[in-house]
């Protein structure tokens, strides 16, 4: 198992449901055998350039605990939703 940090931009037109948006993201890890360490949510900010016509986004940062071979699955998962404009996963 290693330590990873992830950040994610997260549709702001979607923040009334945010709370839903950040538990599926934690239960994909769940789902796949890791434990979420720490969690921060950031808040709504100025993007640098436009993310899928967005110029603002809502940050949100994990730190997680998971076996490396499971890495890729998280990222197609969070690929396949809609309400992340951009997911970075780094080891901690």
């Amino acid at each position: 198992m290693k330590h990873y940090n992830s950040l994610f931009i997260i549709d702001p037109r979607r923040e009334e449901a945010i709370k839903d948006i950040t538990e599926g993201i934690k239960n994909v890890i769940t789902k796949n055998n890791g434990k979420v360490d720490k969690e921060e949510a950031w808040g709504k900010q100025k993007l640098s350039f436009e993310v899928k016509k967005q110029s603002d986004g809502i940050y949100y940062k994990l730190e997680f605990t998971i076996d490396p071979s499971k890495i890729t699955a998280l990222t197609s998962s969070y690929k396949l939703n809609q309400d992340i404009l951009r997911t970075m996963i780094t080891v901690k």
